[in-house]
């Protein structure tokens, strides 16, 4: 029996290979997808930008402060007078710590002030019993000299001084000088001039002079000429203006150092009488 033929139909070359495209999909599929998809990425990039803006804001906490009462308002002020009676109170006696400060070293001051003082009194009052007896020591020399004196010749040039004391020390200097040369300026010891003579012979007692006749007239004390003892310095012009000066060594008769034709000599008061008087011991 013969077998049925199959009727071959004719099939293109590429119909044994499966076909690589991928299923399409539909419109509604692809877009739903898309959606979906950019859904998610902005949702991520909203929780990005929440956590970014979290992150740099800090995070604060609201505590809530008590309330102000009566009784809180009454002790803040009680608190407040008393610190500040407290500080009134502390300045107070920082003031009275600067007070009894400065009145003890007020009085401290015035405690040294009244030593110095005494001191100083005492010191006065031994000078004064010094010069005072000095005076009456000077006074005994004169009296002796004005005696010694009176009972010499008139015709003698010089006076006998005494053998001690600082009036004959004086004038046992000048008469030491006389015959030495008279030159203007000169200070000795065998020349001199009026006034260098004068200041070197009260220079021996201690007594220190001006150097010139014009200051010597206005030093120690003014004597009248009717009074004028022996030691007392002469001068010849106005005071303060003398011109001339020279020693009274008694019985009318002075010491100078006249002028370069006579030099140091005896004169007589009377032939060449003097301006005025001074007395320095």
């Amino acid at each position: 029996m013969k077998e049925p033929l199959v009727p071959v139909v004719p099939m293109s070359h590429t119909a044994h290979i499966r076909s690589h495209r991928k299923p399409r999909r539909s419109a509604t599929s692809t877009i739903a997808m898309r959606a979906g998809v950019t859904g998610g990425i902005l949702s991520m990039a909203a929780a990005g930008a929440s956590a970014s803006a979290n992150a740099a804001e800090p995070v604060t906490q609201t505590i809530e402060l008590p309330t102000l009462t009566a009784d809180m308002a009454t002790q803040v002020a009680q608190s407040a007078d008393a610190t500040q009676q407290a500080a009134a109170n502390y300045e107070l006696r920082a003031e009275r710590d600067a007070a009894a400060a400065k009145a003890a070293t007020e009085a401290k001051k015035d405690l040294a002030e009244a030593k110095k003082k005494a001191e100083a009194k005492k010191k006065a009052a031994e000078a004064a019993r010094k010069a005072a007896a000095e005076r009456a020591t000077r006074s005994a020399e004169r009296a002796t000299l004005s005696a010694s004196a009176s009972a010499s010749t008139s015709t003698s040039t010089s006076t006998t001084a005494p053998a001690s004391g600082s009036v004959a020390t004086v004038v046992a200097f000048l008469k030491a000088q006389v015959g030495d040369a008279y030159v203007m300026g000169a200070t000795g010891p065998s020349a001199w001039d009026c006034s260098s003579l004068v200041q070197a012979a009260y220079k021996q007692v201690g007594v220190d002079l001006p150097r010139v006749s014009q200051d010597q007239s206005m030093a120690g004390t003014d004597v009248p000429l009717s009074n004028v003892q022996v030691g007392d310095i002469l001068y010849w012009g106005g005071k303060g203006s003398a011109y001339h000066v020279g020693v009274y060594i008694g019985d009318g008769q002075y010491l100078d150092a006249a002028n370069p034709s006579k030099g140091v000599v005896i004169q007589d008061l009377s032939g060449y009488p003097a301006s005025g008087a001074v007395r320095v011991l």
